[in-house]
């Protein structure tokens, strides 16, 4: 069996809804390889019912595999026997057959493929849940790993199953705690892979026997037979039908290009052209704009690679796809240790400064040729934290903090009331600084530590 990392929220979710004495319609939507039919499958244990997973196939062999799956439930020999051929009637002869007043789930993983197939199965879907299945007190749930699909086909607005749903999750990576538990390595190297491959538990499962980044790193992406090697070819050709136009979007804001203006220029593209692909690559996680702190002006937003996996790769993969197949691949050690700094930031602000610091807003800050790693604030007292990062060892915290204090005057927030403090995150200090909090990666691991999460085998 799978491992299983205890996603606490989401089954909590799950099961509020299954207790409830009525029928329930949830969707659960996630990219290919991130958990969600571990969680389904985690989330069935004890109760009865109906669970199919839809492959990658044509409509036909997917309504055989689902009519006999369900005649294998029921045995139900005349429904094994006839011949069915669209949705809507295997889904007639199921409002004979599923019972109404008692408690079973039916469950439709993949979906996202039955509806790439057949869209008209949104339809007979809409038509099933209204006349049947609404009536009765069966837990109905469909999950999907194409997002684009599921978004637009059963989620908008537009979809005829809008309003339906009783409950909708969207299943996103592990976070960096919760991934430490799959990796037996040093502290330090787990913090590597981590950077490299996000918190996708199937990617972190590929970790394998590795006792260190590099040996990973080598053998898994800068190997033509590697597992990652080929990866985003099939999530965005999953996704998208211009995949060039998303590989040199993606590329460009890997090589630093963050404006939609710079964006567009490196893919040949005008800048109007260029905002619907830059809003489906955040609307599948792919990308994000990120603004300042305090910033107000749309126009201070600008655009990094936000999935782990797809930052790390299109640094030191896509360009070098040439050398890899030449069995001649290297990693630019000097541009990995730049590569780690960066993420290393990332992932203090977004995961380990919130329970460090315990400031409720927590961003970073830029103004013109300033900027600071962290910027934390308490709107109600009025305190404000300034930290910094160093991908480095041997710190010297007394010149990083001078450095920091001269920055912080150039942030203008209730510069006359607040109460300023500062914090330092490093590898490892040659020198701690007083008036400021210090923590090094034994003090993050310690802090991880304190709140174990639980995983099941």
């Amino acid at each position: 069996m799978i491992r299983f990392t205890d996603r606490k929220d989401e089954l909590t979710l799950l099961e509020n809804s299954w207790v409830k004495d009525n029928a329930e319609f949830v969707v659960i939507c996630g990219r290919r390889r991130i958990g969600k039919t571990r969680l389904i499958l985690e989330f069935m244990k004890g109760k009865d019912g109906i669970f199919f997973i839809a492959e990658d196939t044509n409509k036909k062999t997917q309504i055989n595999e689902l009519k006999n799956k369900t005649a294998g439930y029921f045995d139900d020999d005349f429904l094994r026997r006839t011949d069915i051929t669209e949705w809507r009637d295997l889904f007639e002869y199921l409002t004979k057959i599923l019972p109404s007043k008692k408690k079973i789930y039916f469950v439709i993983d993949e979906f996202s493929y039955i509806i790439k197939n057949d869209s008209a199965v949104i339809s007979a879907l809409q038509k099933f849940w209204d006349t049947f299945l609404s009536n009765t007190k069966i837990f109905f749930l469909i999950s999907g790993s194409l997002f684009g699909l599921m978004s637009e086909r059963v989620l908008s607005s537009a979809s005829p199953l809008y309003g339906r749903r009783t409950r909708d999750l969207l299943i996103t990576p592990l976070t960096f705690k919760d991934s430490l538990g799959f990796l037996d390595m040093p502290f330090i190297e787990k913090i590597k892979t981590c950077m490299g491959i996000g918190g996708v538990p199937e990617y972190l499962l590929k970790t394998g026997s590795y006792k260190n980044s590099k040996s990973f790193f080598v053998n898994e992406f800068f190997n033509k037979n590697g597992y990652f090697y080929r990866e985003p070819y099939f999530l965005l050709s999953q996704e998208f039908k211009e995949i060039k136009t998303y590989f040199t979007i993606l590329n460009a804001v890997a090589y630093g290009n963050t404006k939609p203006t710079e964006i567009a220029n490196f893919a040949g593209l005008n800048t109007r052209e260029i905002y619907p692909y830059l809003e489906n690559l955040i609307r599948l996680g792919f990308i994000e704009r990120v603004t300042p702190i305090f910033g107000k002006r749309k126009s201070a937003g600008i655009y990094f690679i936000k999935d782990v996996f797809f930052d790390f790769w299109f640094n030191f993969v896509y360009g070098n796809r040439e050398s890899i197949e030449k069995n001649e691949g290297k990693i630019d050690e000097s541009k990995l240790n730049t590569y780690f700094g960066k993420r290393f930031e990332k992932l203090i602000r977004d995961e380990i400064a919130y329970k460090i610091l315990k400031f409720s807003r927590v961003g970073r800050w830029w103004y013109k040729d300033k900027e600071i790693d962290i910027v934390g604030i308490n709107e109600k007292t009025k305190e404000i934290i300034f930290g910094e990062c160093k991908w480095k060892d041997n710190v010297n915290a007394e010149k990083v903090l001078q450095e920091l204090k001269e920055k912080s005057k150039f942030v203008d927030w209730n510069k006359d009331k607040r109460k300023e403090s500062y914090a330092i995150f490093a590898k490892s200090f040659k020198k701690r600084a007083k008036d400021c909090c210090c923590f090094d990666l034994k003090d993050i691991s310690k802090q991880l530590r304190s709140s174990k999460t639980k995983t099941k085998k």
